[in-house]
């Protein structure tokens, strides 16, 4: 695992090290106790199961996955002071240990969840604690506390790195302005927002009680999706457009590929939400698809290349991304979408009366600060060069 942390080599990695340690012996010890009473019959019975409903349970491990995400977001502070400071090449670094973390996560949660249907009939599988009753239901009522062990530590890993990126996320925000600037301070003793961390906290507290966790559990999906698919949008108009140098012409063909892209993805996902048996429509979306993404490889330059390091295999990845995000997002009620339009509604409206005018403002009076300063350090400059010729005389 040692690609996980590449070239780093600061004291506090060896923490990072011995957590992540102790979470995959724990899945590893859950993985072999599980496989020693396995029953294939349990897996054949499962493997018939509808593509549609294993779809839909997709969306149960979206908390997991979104916990992970925090962790990589919010760790701007903490990863880069611990890990990437010593890194003698940072972006490749930082790619390599995302791409390899997700890599990791992703077989576990696979070998995990095949280990479970060989246990026992999908059927009998618990939804609340689903290695727990499959331990004792083979008789290994001890091992279950093992499992108790390793759920109550990555839930609580999963909040800790939760509400420490969102209380960072709170940071920036109020550092425009847009939040009451007295969110963004830090303390001088811990040198972290504290201001903003006890009111996450206090926030995400009362809405958690008040709130159902499914509810919560939607919303939250939807919100993570969607973003998901918005960032892959954007790193295509990054890569395909810039202001005053994209050609016309380039610019309404790149436009006419990105709107096939969402509509071709859009379509898929709701004709699998109509639980339709034909294929037909797979047959008409998947192709406009792929030639909406082939299009736009061949028949548009792009503007923009990274400078260090960008993400590979453009266009091809990102319209993947927004493929099965917005695929995904088909699988979620419509009530959780009317809620996300709700609370959308909402922050934009604060916004547009709001943060905007705070936001124009801050950066204005930030520019004023920055022209005097320079302002001043000319004048330094020629003060410096006038004393040296009465220096000369």
């Amino acid at each position: 695992m040692k690609f996980l942390v590449p070239q780093a080599r600061a004291p506090k990695v060896w923490g990072l090290w011995s957590r992540g340690c102790l979470t995959a012996s724990i899945a590893i010890n859950i993985f072999l106790l599980g496989s020693i009473s396995i029953d294939v019959k349990s897996f054949v019975r499962f493997a018939i199961w509808t593509a549609k409903a294993t779809l839909k349970e997709k969306m149960m491990l979206q908390k997991a996955e979104e916990g992970g995400v925090v962790a990589d977001n919010s760790g701007s502070t903490t990863l880069d002071h611990s890990v990437c400071i010593k890194c003698k090449n940072i972006p490749k670094s930082i790619s390599i240990g995302f791409v390899g973390s997700m890599v990791v996560t992703t077989v576990c949660y696979c070998l995990m969840a095949v280990t479970l249907c060989l246990m026992q009939p999908y059927s009998q599988i618990d939804p609340d604690a689903p290695f727990s009753v499959a331990f004792s239901d083979v008789g290994w009522d001890w091992a279950k506390y093992i499992v108790a062990f390793g759920a109550l530590k990555g839930m609580t890993t999963v909040l800790l790195v939760g509400a420490i990126g969102q209380a960072r996320y709170m940071t920036h925000i109020a550092r425009t302005h847009m939040m009451p600037p007295w969110l963004a301070q830090v303390n001088a003793k811990t040198g972290t927002p504290i201001n903003a961390t006890v009111v996450m906290l206090a926030a995400t507290a009362l809405i958690a009680f008040f709130t159902k966790l499914k509810i919560l559990a939607d919303l939250l999906s939807v919100s993570t999706l969607f973003i998901f698919m918005v960032v892959a949008v954007a790193l295509l108009v990054r890569r395909y457009y810039v202001t005053g140098e994209t050609s016309s012409r380039d610019r309404n063909k790149f436009l006419v590929f990105l709107g096939l892209i969402l509509a071709s993805s859009t379509a898929t996902a709701v004709y699998w939400a109509l639980e339709k048996e034909d294929w037909i429509g797979y047959c008409v979306s998947a192709p406009i698809w792929f030639l909406s993404t082939a299009g736009m490889k061949f028949l548009v330059p792009q503007a923009r290349a990274p400078k260090v390091w960008g993400v590979p295999l453009v266009p091809w990845l990102p319209s993947a991304s927004i493929a099965i995000n917005i695929f995904l997002l088909g699988s979620i009620d419509v009530k959780s979408f009317i809620r996300f339009a709700i609370w959308t509604g909402v922050l934009l409206v604060y916004y547009i009366l709001f943060g905007l005018h705070a936001t124009y403002d801050t950066a204005k009076a930030t520019l004023k600060e920055k022209m005097a300063l320079q302002e001043a350090e000319e004048g330094g400059v020629v003060a410096d060069n006038s004393g040296s010729t009465v220096l000369d005389h």
